[in-house]
C-alpha cells in the first residue's frame, strides 16, 4: 500500500514542479508578439538618437544603405535562427539555442552573458529617459528635476508592470509603439514633400558614400538599432503555435526595421540635403529630428514628438525588462541561478523574481550614477555621455556575440542530427550571418573608444568590453563547475520545460 502511494504522489509532485517553472502559454499571438519585439527596438530613439550620432560621429551620408546592408545580414542570421526556433521553445531563447548546438558548457557562458548584456541595454535607457523628462519638466513646467528622479520613478513604474500579465504588457507596448512610428512616417512624408535644395537625392543609397575607415564603426552604431527582433523566441513558451509564430514575427521584425530605418534615414539626409547632412548632425546632434519638424510641422508636432520620444524609451524600457525577467527565470529553471528566480507569478504566470531582480539592478545602477553626479539637470554628462552609451554599447557587443555563437549553433545542431543536407542553405546563411556578426564584434571592440565618446588611451576602451569578456569566463567556469560536480543539472541546459515534461513522463512511468 505504501509503495502505491508513493507512486501516485510522484506524478503529482512533477505536474506542479512543471507547472509552477513554465510561463503560461497561449498569451501572445502574432500581433502581441511582434508588438512586444519591435518596442525594444525604440523607433523615435534610433531616428533622432542613434542616427544624428552616427551622421555626426563617423561623417559618413550613407547611412541609410548601411540599414539595408545589416537589414540583409540579419535575414541571413534569422533564417537558421527561426528553423532553430522551431526545435526549441525555451524562455533563455539565445543559450538555450547554444546549449543544444555547442553543449551546455557553452550555453552556461551565455545564459550569463545574455544576462549581462540585456541588463545593460535596459539600464542605459533609463540615463537618456531621465534626462529627457527632466528637459520636458524644465521646457513645459519651469520645474528643475534632477533626471535620476523620474529614471527611478520609471524603474517602479516598470517593474510593477513586469508582474503583469505579458498580454497586458503588449496592449501597453503596442500603442506607444504605434504612435510613436505614425509620428516618425509623418515626418519621412513631410521630409520628401518639402526637400532641401539638392532635392529628392538617391546619393544617400550610392555605394560610393561607405567608403572610408569609419564605415565599421558606422555599423556598429547601426546594429544597435536592431536590437530587440532576436527577442521573438523569448516569448516562445507564451505563444500558443510557437513553431509557427516565432519565425514568423522575427522575419516580419527584421525586414519592417531594415525598411523603416533606411527610409527614414534618407527622409532626414532629403530634408537637409546630402551634402548638408553630416554638417547639420554635428551641429544638432540629437536636436536636428526635432528642428526638421518645426520648420515642417510646427510647434504643436515637435512637443508631442518630444512627449512620444520619452514614451517611447518607456517602451523600450518595458520591453528589455520583460526580456531580462526570461532570461533570469530560464536560468533559474535549470540551475544557472537559484531555484527562486525560476518560479513564476502564481496570479499573472509571469516571471516575478527575475523582474525583481532586474529591477533592483536598475535601482541601483542609476543610484550609483546619480551619487556620481554633481551636475543633475542641464548636463547630458552622466544620464547620456555615460550612463546610456557605455551601458548602450556594451549590451550591443553582448548580443552581436550571442548573435554569432548562435549562428555557429545553428550549423553544429543541424549536423549533428544529420540534417546538413536537408537544411544545407539555412546551414550556408548562418555560417555568412556568423562571419559577418563577428566581423562586426572585432570592429566594435577594436573602436570602443569611438562608440563611448573616450579618447583613445582611455581605459574605458577595454574595460567596458571587458564586462562582456568576464561574463564570457565566469559563465564557462560555472558551466565546467556544474558538468563536474551536477552532471545531471549540466545535461539539463537548454531544454526548459522539457526537461520538467521528461521528469513528469518517467514518473507517470514508474
Amino acid at each position: 500500500m505504501a509503495t502505491e502511494s508513493s507512486s501516485k504522489s510522484r506524478p503529482e509532485i512533477s505536474t506542479f514542479k512543471g507547472q509552477d517553472r513554465a510561463l503560461r502559454a497561449g498569451r501572445l499571438g502574432t500581433g502581441g508578439l511582434l508588438l512586444s519585439v519591435l518596442a525594444a527596438t525604440a523607433p523615435l530613439m534610433v531616428v533622432a538618437g542613434v542616427m544624428p550620432t552616427t551622421f555626426a560621429v563617423m561623417g559618413i551620408v550613407g547611412q541609410p544603405l548601411l540599414f539595408v546592408v545589416l537589414g540583409v545580414v540579419l535575414v541571413l542570421f534569422s533564417v537558421g535562427y527561426a528553423e532553430m526556433s522551431r526545435h526549441v521553445h525555451n524562455a533563455g531563447a539565445f543559450y538555450a539555442y547554444i546549449s543544444r548546438g555547442l553543449g551546455g558548457t557553452a550555453g552556461a557562458s551565455a545564459a550569463l552573458v545574455a544576462l549581462v548584456a540585456y541588463n545593460a541595454l535596459q539600464v542605459g535607457i533609463y540615463g537618456i529617459f531621465g534626462f529627457e523628462v527632466s528637459g520636458l519638466f524644465a521646457t513645459y513646467a519651469d520645474l528643475s528635476v534632477a533626471w535620476w528622479i523620474p529614471a527611478l520613478a520609471a524603474a517602479l513604474v516598470v517593474g510593477a508592470l513586469g508582474w503583469l500579465k505579458i498580454d497586458v504588457n503588449a496592449r501597453v507596448l503596442g500603442v506607444l509603439l504605434i504612435v510613436e512610428v505614425v509620428l516618425v512616417v509623418i515626418f519621412d512624408i513631410a521630409a520628401v514633400s518639402d526637400p532641401a535644395a539638392q532635392g529628392l537625392s538617391l546619393h544617400a543609397f550610392n555605394p560610393d558614400t561607405l567608403s572610408g575607415a569609419g564605415v565599421g564603426t558606422a555599423l556598429c552604431f547601426c546594429i544597435a538599432a536592431f536590437t530587440g527582433f532576436e527577442q521573438a523566441p523569448v516569448y516562445a513558451e507564451e505563444t500558443s503555435r510557437p513553431h509557427v509564430l516565432v519565425p514568423r514575427v522575427m522575419f516580419l521584425a527584421v525586414g519592417g526595421v531594415a525598411v523603416f530605418f533606411a527610409l527614414s534615414s534618407w527622409a532626414l539626409t532629403v530634408a537637409t540635403g546630402p551634402s548638408a547632412i553630416v554638417g547639420e548632425a554635428q551641429k544638432q546632434s540629437a536636436g536636428l529630428l526635432f528642428g526638421l519638424t518645426e520648420d515642417r510641422l510646427g510647434t504643436t508636432f515637435t512637443d508631442v514628438l518630444h512627449f512620444l520620444f520619452v514614451t517611447g524609451m518607456f517602451a523600450a524600457l518595458l520591453s528589455f525588462h520583460n526580456v531580462v525577467a526570461r532570461y533570469a527565470f530560464a536560468m533559474g529553471r535549470e540551475g544557472l541561478l537559484p531555484a527562486a528566480f525560476g518560479r513564476t507569478n502564481s496570479a499573472s504566470g509571469a516571471p516575478g523574481t527575475g523582474s525583481l531582480l532586474q529591477t533592483a539592478v536598475s535601482v541601483v545602477v542609476i543610484a550609483v550614477f546619480a551619487f556620481a553626479d554633481d551636475k543633475p539637470t542641464g548636463d547630458p554628462t552622466v544620464p547620456v555621455l555615460h550612463l546610456f552609451t557605455w551601458f548602450g554599447n556594451v549590451g550591443s557587443l553582448g548580443v552581436i556575440l550571442l548573435m554569432a555563437a548562435a549562428s555557429a549553433s545553428v550549423v553544429v545542431f543541424f549536423v549533428r542530427r544529420g540534417a546538413a543536407g536537408a537544411q544545407a542553405w539555412r546551414l550556408i546563411t548562418s555560417a555568412l550571418a556568423g562571419i559577418a556578426l563577428l566581423v562586426i564584434a572585432v570592429y566594435t571592440v577594436k573602436d570602443f573608444d569611438v562608440l563611448v565618446g573616450a579618447g583613445p588611451g582611455s581605459s574605458l576602451s577595454w574595460v567596458l568590453p571587458g564586462i562582456i569578456g568576464l561574463a564570457v569566463v565566469v559563465g564557462l567556469a560555472q558551466g565546467l563547475l556544474l558538468r563536474a560536480r551536477k552532471p545531471e543539472e549540466h545535461a539539463r541546459i537548454g531544454l526548459g520545460n522539457e526537461a520538467f515534461q521528461l521528469e513528469k513522463a518517467a514518473g507517470e512511468a514508474s
